[in-house]
């Protein structure tokens, strides 16, 4: 057996020695690549807590993401050891991937802008936003789909690449919002009169922030009245409340100050054709 053993040794030691090697090398890029799929991946969870960039929703996904790339890479280094043809697989690959790609590319496009919604966080659960033709309260933002929550309680699910495709209108993100109370009075009222109702007011107001300064003034000769506005700040919590409180004092206090509120009307001359004269 000895004997048969060393034979064996003296006339296949060079192939021996060359699968003993190259499995060493594979053992090797395996457990580099567990480290550096590992390190990665600590990277960024680590990256993420310094700077609080990335939704919850997305980091896990980003990590193992990082962690594929890095196994594929290794992947491949062990196939080119055994000799294998890896530009023929990466080739298929890539062939296939963008089979997949235009299959799927609705679904791909909702899921890139899902994630650079939640990269770049134009608005957050929470937020009151409008785009495109829907208004209403962010309740989740997943990488397929953004849930609202509508004015009179209604479930509207929209397409993240609906939503990344439109101006985004975020009516919370700077925490406060300017709200306008327009009055008209007749063209027989005194002006003045009219700005001191909305002075009072304004300087009546405390849920109106003094910077920026709230303002009254003349807007409009318009048609049938003179308009006046009353336009102040509120934090965004206030400003429908605020609003709905202001027009009813406007209203009424305009009224209790003597001036009159008109309704539309429109003048009409009627102007009378001649007789006609004596037929010749």
């Amino acid at each position: 057996m000895l004997e048969f053993m060393a034979g064996y040794w003296s006339s296949h030691s060079r192939v021996i020695l060359s699968i003993a090697y190259s499995v060493l090398l594979v053992i090797i890029v395996f457990i580099a690549s567990v480290i550096i799929a590992k390190a990665v991946r600590r990277m960024i969870l680590r990256a993420n807590e310094r700077r609080q960039r990335l939704d919850e929703t997305v980091l896990p996904i980003i990590s193992v993401t990082a962690m594929s790339l890095v196994y594929i890479v290794g992947a491949v280094i062990i196939l080119d050891i055994f000799g294998v043809n890896t530009a023929s697989i990466i080739a298929l690959l890539g062939a296939a991937g963008l089979a997949v790609g235009f299959a799927l590319k609705d679904t791909l496009s909702n899921i890139a802008a899902g994630i650079m919604l939640l990269v770049l966080r134009p608005f957050r659960s929470g937020d009151f936003v409008e785009f495109g033709s829907d208004m209403g309260t962010v309740k989740e933002i997943s990488l397929f789909l953004t849930i609202l929550e509508t004015f009179d309680g209604l479930y509207v699910a929209v397409p993240n690449g609906a939503v990344w495709s439109n101006s985004i209108k975020n009516f919370s993100r700077n925490g406060k919002r300017r709200l306008d109370v327009v009055v008209g009075i007749s063209y027989g009222d005194s002006i003045d009169a009219g700005l001191d109702v909305l002075r009072k007011i304004m300087e009546s107001e405390s849920r109106f922030l003094q910077e920026p300064p709230p303002q009254t003034m003349v807007t409009a000769l318009a048609d049938s009245s003179v308009n006046l506005q009353l336009r102040g700040w509120a934090i965004t919590d206030d400003y429908w409340q605020t609003l709905w409180d202001l027009n009813k004092r406007v209203k009424e206090e305009i009224e209790q100050a003597g001036l009159t509120i008109p309704f539309p009307q429109r003048d009409v001359h009627l102007i009378a054709a001649p007789e006609p004269g004596p037929v010749k």
